[in-house]
């Protein structure tokens, strides 16, 4: 079996953000390629070393506090590396990804480690199904925990009866990772904000780099799919860095213009609440109170 491409490195030298950025911050998604855990032989990419250390010199270098470690596809259902990675002093939340027969009991464990969500990744080979979805979302529903969906929804013609048949809440990941050149009307996409706007989805504002038609490294053609979702709710919004950026072919992004682009789709008081409040309501970060 021939191993699939190693994957570009992230830019060593990420740029600060132009803007201030607040306390409490939170980079909702991010990887760590590292042992122990290794690269399943069913995987669409390789992936090369990306160290907790090189993602903490990150996460200084933008000003961001706080973050979410997501299991990538290529660990399969091994969240070792993802786990031992976490700190221990509460500023960092994970997503993991687990079997279909994962007991109730797994799933506790997972969570007392420190998980607040179970990845299903529908763009990527991994160990989860959309069949399994209600069996996931019935067993961590009662745990406080959410359901996190790689997924085009531009390609779900069944979305509507898919969120409304699950009892917890759903995270979407790369703003629904709908191409840009689909549009703000696309069905999927408008599904999207009617969910977003009832409050019974969530959106991460990342990858803006995976869903533009640009290959320059310009974004702007995002800029309207992104102004539409926070119009829709922006209080079922969070922003990830998505570094290192796996799994992707263009010129690769610096994290400091990705953080900026928040800034570019909207005002300073939404890009904090995008920021720092809702990660803090849906990740169960302690409330910073009048520090901030």
């Amino acid at each position: 079996m021939t191993e699939p491409p190693l994957c570009a490195s992230p830019d060593p030298n990420p740029r600060s953000p132009k803007h201030p950025i607040p306390e409490g911050a939170c980079d909702c998604h991010f990887h760590v390629f590292d042992a122990p855990s290794p690269q399943v032989a069913e995987r669409s990419y390789t992936a090369p070393t990306a160290s907790f250390s090189a993602f903490r010199h990150l996460q200084s270098t933008l000003g961001v506090q706080r973050s979410v470690i997501v299991q990538p596809s290529i660990y399969g259902t091994d969240n070792r590396t993802t786990l031992q990675s976490m700190p221990a002093d509460g500023s960092m939340r994970a997503i993991v990804v687990v079997d279909d027969d994962a007991s109730v009991q797994d799933l506790k464990d997972y969570a007392d480690a420190g998980a607040v969500g179970i990845r299903v990744n529908m763009l990527f080979s991994s160990n989860a199904r959309l069949a399994e979805l209600s069996k996931l979302a019935s067993k961590v529903a009662d745990l406080g925990c959410h359901i996190q969906v790689l997924a085009d929804v531009s390609t779900m013609e069944d979305l509507p009866q898919f969120l409304d048949a699950l009892p917890c809440p759903v995270v979407f990941d790369h703003m629904g990772h709908v191409n840009v050149q689909k549009g703000v009307e696309d069905p999927g996409f408008q599904s999207l904000l009617r969910y977003l706007e009832s409050g019974k989805a969530w959106v991460k504002m990342s990858g803006a780099y995976r869903v533009t038609a640009s290959q320059t490294g310009d974004y702007g053609d995002v800029s309207p799919m992104a102004r539409a979702l926070i119009a829709a709710n922006p209080d079922q919004l969070v922003w990830g860095s998505d570094w290192p950026h796996p799994s992707f072919n263009g010129p690769m992004p610096n994290d400091g213009d990705l953080l900026d682009l928040l800034f570019e789709w909207t005002d300073g008081v939404t890009a904090k609440r995008i920021l720092v409040d809702n990660p803090q309501r849906l990740y169960g970060f302690e409330d910073l109170g009048d520090s901030r």
